[in-house]
């Protein structure tokens, strides 16, 4: 899991990029500056939540290094500061996925609001509002459980016993991806899918089915109803997750 950590990215190390570092730190955040090369970001990137690139004097991150910090942004579902003239800030954000930006700054900076997005950000983090949201819907209260423990660490989970619950429970609440499970009685997984395809507020959710049937004529039936994926049930955590986290890095 990431830390309370941020490297502030720049051409090289100046006085003003001394103080926004120290300011971060005096206010509890781990914080360093690091040269915006390729092999120094790799070195440094670890726990780390937060990216802020500082440019100085209309000097611009090569191509080949902006790109890299986009896909870093991309694989570890992070956000950026960028802080520069007016028209290099509108430059990179001309380049840069928007939802992959948190906060610009112009220079001068004003310090303070800087340190308050820094650590404002970072409490974001702690509190999970970054993750992504799974509704997991099981009629099994111990496999419900089960799941969930699994998958907390990662993600913001909610838990739904039955198919009608799950339904009222996302006319109030949005969410990433439900985890679905088939065989449910009195409303099954198919039928909880169908009524998700019908209401214009859920029919663009992703579902993907848990399935305690691994033969070939029962795992039919489930991809016939074009779920994004399924499970069978007997999966193990570390695959699950494993999944889980290929499914969003490929749907970012």
């Amino acid at each position: 899991m990431a830390e309370n950590k941020m490297i502030f990215v720049g051409e090289k190390e100046l006085f003003i990029s001394r103080v926004l570092v120290k300011k971060v730190q005096d206010a509890g955040g781990e914080c360093s500056f690091v040269p915006w090369t390729i092999d120094d970001i790799n070195k440094n990137i670890e726990g780390v939540t937060l990216i802020t690139l500082f440019m100085d004097d209309a000097e611009l991150p090569e191509e080949t290094v902006l790109h890299f910090i986009i896909d870093l942004l991309e694989e570890k579902g992070l956000q950026m500061i960028i802080i520069g003239e007016q028209n290099d800030v509108q430059t990179v954000l001309s380049r840069v996925p928007n939802d992959l930006v948190y906060r610009t700054f112009s220079r001068p900076v004003d310090n303070v609001l800087f340190v308050k997005s820094v650590m404002e950000y970072m409490s974001k983090v702690e509190a999970g509002e970054f993750r992504k949201s799974i509704l997991v819907v099981d009629d099994d209260p111990q496999y419900l459980t089960m799941v969930r423990e699994w998958l907390r660490g990662t993600y913001k989970v909610s838990m739904a016993n039955s198919g009608l619950q799950a339904i009222k429970w996302l006319g109030k609440n949005k969410v990433d991806l439900i985890l679905l499970d088939h065989e449910m009685p009195i409303t099954s997984g198919p039928q909880v899918l169908e009524m998700l395809r019908n209401d214009d507020e859920t029919k663009d959710i992703p579902v993907m089915f848990l399935t305690g049937k691994g033969d070939k004529d029962s795992v039919m039936s489930v991809v016939a109803l074009r779920p994004e994926g399924y499970f069978l049930k007997g999966i193990q955590k570390e695959e699950l997750l494993e999944k889980l986290e290929e499914y969003f890095t490929l749907h970012r």
